[in-house]
């Protein structure tokens, strides 16, 4: 009897050690008891993932809570449960919660967290809290997906930290499908938005609530309190497209884009901040387009985008638009917003392209201006001696300006009246501090229709108690808050990303060069000893890297034989190359890129280095993508091809480097063309590449070039020009440049050198 009582016991605690009752819930080590729970989960259970990687699983959490009881599925440590390779998590149901899961290593192939199971069971009164997607990208730019799907009704996603999606498709995406899925009232608070890279075309939203073809959809979802940080990926950080939405007390910190009102109609953008810096000319606030929104106690500082990224751009629309093109900005206000340090806040008529009527069909042509709006009691602010305040790209006579300020003399002229030339100081806080207010009273403001709906300013201080024009009446301690990163995403997370010190490997031998590269940390720097290396394999680089010689006046070499590249740029390589010299043959590309699986940017820096009989400059891959190419005092002799950057011909907006800078350099001997940089498509949801060309020299190229240009640019937005030679190369021109988008060459010299022709209007497929 003793023993079968012994036996049974045993048996029991085998039994509870394999899905453990604890005082907390049940907590599941094996996805075979992570099924068994999620199935038989009632009301009230709290399911606790054991610490550790979970590879490879697919959550299907469905269930029934309530209010009171939800069921929740939770890591026992906050940020110590890894969802890796394929793993993603889909909830439906009523009242279920997800807390603490990290995705790291790995990536979905659709939504790496769906509020939906299947159609049947769609999440309502759900919440995905303090959790983390990281680098969980494709690793294929070109395939879609959205980190985050939500659908249904009521459901939040509050306190995460996202950063690092590389490949196509919006960050979060809200749909609103069917009547079960709008009216949503969705909460997207308190999260941190972390860089997200440029993708190098469009399709890359940080958060994109509806699409075209629900955008006359009521949808109610309020975007309060994130923190988006660097979210470069596209022209438009967020995208909403549907009705009666909310952005309030957001921090856009040095994000290239802007939050766009793209369709939809009566959103309301309060007490958000904008901040720029003085470096990129990206930086941008919101863009206006559709019917009703009110654009209140925004604060924008140190913003130097223009047109699209403008600080406020106010679009031109389409007569009669279809639902996936820009509809006429109609019965907006824009009131009580500061404009800190700004190069022209407002732009007006943005988009309005009638110049471009011969190269574009007429359902495409912006020409509906805005009408019945109305710009209020602005605050503008400059350290200028005289201020472009307002920028018009078509006629304004729909616009109503009343009581805007500027603290200097206005340099357009003539201006609307309303805005108001009136010399001001700031108060100062302290002197890391963004927020300012006036030191002394600006007179009246204006109230119009509906201003009783402003009744705070940005920090919440009433207005009936002291009413200004501005965003912001006097300094409290809620705009501290507001810009501390720590009230934002995983309260167990600290994001900041602590520097180590670069360290120097010595190299004398290709053995050791090739154990260096293996070995070193991210941003070592690898000094070559004097002399030549012989290389039978390439060099593959997939970290930031330096390698230069160690005698700057005598370069060490690197010679290339019985290979198809020399450096290999793998994803997440940022490869900074001086003082050397390359040697190669007709069958060798200097540089080149992986043929695929290039999910992740990288950048080339090339430094005074001489490169010499190679097949090309640079190789690159469809669907790779180069943050910045440059090259900078150097010489390049005797190769094939120079920089391809040509492999995104699909003619959907996409292109494989964003900026390109090519200076103070010779290029000599380049039998077809020395650039290659094409941007296919009529999009303007991208920064469309940066090219400059200046102080260059191009010698006897081009011989057997093809189509007659030296240096192609097809497609590229911004062209620099300038200063440079060009002697006895065969292509008829050196350069196609775009008029239309202020393209010129400048104090360039041709001997013997076709010239550079420069096109107004460019004929681009239509992406739309």
């Amino acid at each position: 009897m003793k023993s079968l009582l012994a036996l049974l016991t045993s048996f029991l605690i085998i039994v509870s050690c394999s899905n453990e009752n604890v005082g907390d819930g049940i907590v599941v080590q094996t996805n075979a008891e992570l099924k068994k729970a999620l199935k038989e989960s009632q009301a009230g259970d709290v399911i606790t993932l054991k610490n550790g990687v979970w590879k490879d699983v697919e959550i299907k959490f469905y269930g029934e809570g309530t209010k009171d009881n939800p069921i929740t599925l939770k890591a026992e440590t906050a940020g110590e449960v890894f969802l890796e390779g394929t793993s993603s998590l889909k909830l439906g149901g009523t009242y279920l919660v997800v807390d603490g899961l990290t995705f790291r290593n790995g990536f979905s192939e659709k939504a790496v967290i769906r509020y939906k199971v299947n159609d049947e069971k769609i999440a309502y009164h759900s919440t995905v809290t303090n959790c983390v997607i990281e680098d969980y990208s494709n690793p294929d730019r070109d395939s879609k997906n959205h980190w985050v799907e939500l659908y249904g009704q009521h459901n939040n996603f509050d306190h995460n930290y996202l950063t690092g999606k590389t490949n196509q498709g919006p960050t979060i995406r809200v749909y609103l499908n069917g009547n079960e899925n709008i009216n949503t009232y969705h909460q997207i608070v308190d999260n941190h938005f972390g860089p997200r890279p440029r993708k190098g075309g469009p399709r890359a939203e940080t958060l994109q609530i509806g699409d075209s073809y629900t955008s006359m959809t009521p949808a109610y979802v309020n975007v309060a309190h994130n923190y988006f940080e660097r979210c470069n990926g596209e022209v438009e950080i967020i995208s909403s497209k549907s009705n009666y939405n909310t952005f309030r007390n957001n921090v856009f910190f040095e994000s290239e884009g802007s939050l766009v009102l793209r369709h939809g109609n009566y959103n309301t953008i309060d007490g958000n901040v904008f901040i720029g810096n003085d470096n990129s000319k990206f930086i941008g606030g919101i863009r206006v387009i559709n019917t009703g929104h009110w654009i209140t106690n925004n604060y924008f500082y140190k913003l130097k985008g223009e047109e699209f990224r403008a600080p406020i751009a106010v679009m031109n629309g389409i007569p009669k638009s279809p639902q996936n093109r820009y509809n006429q900005v109609t019965d907006v206000v824009i009131a009580h917003n500061s404009f800190i340090e700004n190069k022209t806040p407002l732009h007006f008529g943005v988009g309005a392209n009638l110049s471009q009527a011969e190269v574009l069909p007429p359902s495409e042509i912006r020409s509906a201006r805005a009408a019945r709006t109305v710009v209020a009691n602005n605050l503008m602010y400059t350290k200028e001696q005289s201020y472009t305040l307002l920028k018009e790209y078509d006629s304004i006579t729909g616009v109503k300006f009343h009581n805007n300020v500027v603290n200097t003399a206005i340099s357009s002229n003539p201006f609307p009246e309303g805005l108001l030339e009136k010399s001001f100081d700031l108060n100062k806080y302290s002197a890391e501090d963004i927020f300012t207010s006036p030191t002394t009273a600006l007179g009246e403001v204006y109230s119009g229709y509906g201003f009783d709906r402003i009744e705070t300013d940005i920090a919440g201080a009433k207005r009936s108690d002291k009413n200004a024009v501005g965003a912001l009446l006097e300094r409290n301690g809620t705009l501290t808050a507001l810009l501390d990163l720590s009230n934002y995403g995983p309260s167990w997370r600290n994001t900041s990303q602590e520097e180590k010190e670069a360290q120097t490997h010595t190299v004398k031998n290709v053995q050791e060069l090739n154990k260096a590269i293996l070995e070193s940390a991210n941003g070592d720097h690898i000094e070559l000893a004097q002399g030549i290396y012989e290389l039978q394999n390439p060099l593959a680089i997939n970290k930031a890297l330096t390698i230069s010689s160690g005698n700057e006046a005598v370069k060490a070499t690197l010679n290339f034989k019985n290979t198809a590249k020399g450096f290999e740029l793998q994803p997440r390589a940022n490869l900074v190359l001086k003082n050397v010299s390359m040697t190669g043959t007709k069958d060798i590309d200097a540089f080149a890129t992986l043929p695929k699986n290039m999910g992740q940017s990288y950048q080339l820096v090339i430094d005074n280095v001489k490169l010499d009989g190679f097949k090309s400059v640079l190789e690159t891959s469809k669907a790779s993508f180069a943050d910045t190419i440059s090259i900078k005092n150097s010489v390049i002799v005797n190769t094939q091809n120079g920089i391809l950057l040509n492999k995104e011909i699909n003619d959907k907006g996409d292109y494989n480097s964003g900026y390109v800078l090519i200076e103070n350099s010779s290029f000599k001997n380049v039998s077809k063309n020395v650039l290659d940089y094409y941007r296919g498509g009529y999009d303007e949801s991208t920064i469309g590449g940066i090219l400059a060309v200046r102080g260059n020299t191009f010698e006897n190229c081009g011989k057997n070039e093809e189509n007659n240009i030296l240096l192609k640019t097809r497609g590229i937005v911004h062209v620099e020009f300038e200063g440079n030679m060009f002697k006895n190369n065969t292509p008829k021109y050196a350069a196609v440049l775009w008029g239309e988008k202020g393209q010129k060459p400048e104090n360039n010299t041709f001997q013997n050198s076709g010239n550079v022709k420069v096109v107004q209007n460019l004929k681009l497929k239509l992406v739309y």
